[in-house]
């Protein structure tokens, strides 16, 4: 990108999308780089994971003082987590919050998710959540709850408590539907309470990428075993599972029952595009956002990804044009027996264990450093 070219990133937010960045530490912080992102691309909010967490704390030398710090006044790993993910959240915040209270809520939200190991309780992660909100403090924070059967419920209940939810690990468009209508319900309550709902703010996490990943799989097997038609469908699971999801958003948001809560104040909760960084390297490496432009949604998006956006991205409103080919692309795969219900079921699975495993090994890192410390 030259001076003379416009920031792709930039020109998101032109086209009514909202692009975050999918990555949170104590270096990026201190050094002023997410001030520069918020500043000069435009970020617009963040978003982190147990993943995030682990990687940033457990490599980033910025953590060394504050572990130092907290060691003496925390009994255990978890707290020790807690504290440190919190300062991080809420310095980020703080850096978010003029765009937050200039868009009147619509943008400049950061995210703190439940323990995954809470994923199928839904009582515990309704404690969890509400205690985690009150220790945020903050009107522009969202509680990560994932959309687990489970966590159906949790959302409606948090969102009647006035509590913002960013509903993640989304992978089916009909789960996708349910959680919606959680949300329709919790606000329905807040207004039946006489609360009111013009601050409440939801987003629904669908991820992408790795249904591309599981598919392809598929594909793959079955052009191996003579049905080369299985080729031409790799890569594009994804974008359709993306397009039939919005399809339901604007299905909804059309719908007596949404608009009826729309004039008692309420706001949209929009589709935000997840896990968007490419793993197979014969696709684009912005793939899941150069395609996936269209108004009302959020892109959160890797740093790598982001940088690489920055500086070949080609913003255009492309989405609903892919949603006629994605109604093809599904009955393709239905032909095939290729079972996206089924895949969504495993992703769903698969990726709250993918959530368990860095935090475990996070809580065992933090609880040698306390360890450590006792020993000294």
């Amino acid at each position: 990108m030259t001076a003379s070219m416009p920031n792709p990133l930039l020109e998101l937010r032109k086209l009514g999308q909202s692009a975050w960045l999918d990555d949170i530490s104590r270096g990026m912080l201190d050094d002023g780089s997410l001030a520069r992102l918020i500043r000069d691309d435009g970020i617009a909010g963040l978003t982190s994971n147990p993943s995030i967490f682990a990687n940033a704390i457990m490599k980033d030398p910025k953590y060394a003082q504050p572990i130092a710090q907290l060691l003496p006044k925390v009994t255990s790993a978890m707290a020790l987590y807690e504290e440190l993910a919190l300062d991080d959240l809420k310095d980020a915040a703080a850096l978010l919050r003029p765009l937050y209270d200039s868009s009147s809520g619509g943008d400049g939200f950061v995210s703190m998710e439940v323990s995954p190991h809470l994923a199928d309780d839904s009582a515990a992660s309704l404690a969890e959540a509400r205690r985690l909100w009150e220790r945020l403090a903050l009107p522009n924070a969202f509680i990560k709850i994932p959309g687990t059967e489970a966590g159906v419920p949790v959302i409606r209940d948090l969102i009647a408590a006035g509590i913002n939810v960013n509903v993640t690990l989304l992978f089916a468009p009909e789960r996708y539907r349910t959680v919606a209508q959680a949300y329709m319900e919790g606000l329905e309550r807040r207004a039946a309470a006489g609360q009111p709902l013009g601050r409440v703010a939801s987003v629904a996490s669908f991820f992408l990428s790795r249904i591309d990943t599981a598919v392809d799989k598929q594909l793959d097997a079955l052009a191996g075993r003579g049905q080369p038609a299985a080729r031409t469908l790799r890569g594009k699971a994804a974008i359709a599972s993306a397009c039939r999801a919005y399809e339901i958003y604007e299905e909804l948001a059309a719908g007596e029952r949404w608009q009826g809560l729309v004039a008692r104040g309420a706001r949209p909760q929009r589709l935000l595009w997840a896990s968007t960084s490419t793993k197979d390297p014969s696709y684009s490496p912005v793939k899941y956002v150069e395609e996936l432009v269209v108004p009302e949604t959020v892109n959160t998006m890797p740093l790598e990804t982001l940088n690489i956006y920055r500086s070949r991205g080609r913003p255009e409103l492309r989405l609903e044009r892919h949603i006629a080919e994605a109604s093809d692309v599904r009955e393709g795969l239905e032909r095939l027996e290729v079972d996206l219900d089924a895949v969504a079921q495993q992703l769903e699975r698969e990726g709250v264990a993918k959530f368990i495993e860095p935090f475990d090994k996070l809580q065992q890192w933090l609880e040698n450093q306390r360890r450590g410390r006792q020993a000294s």
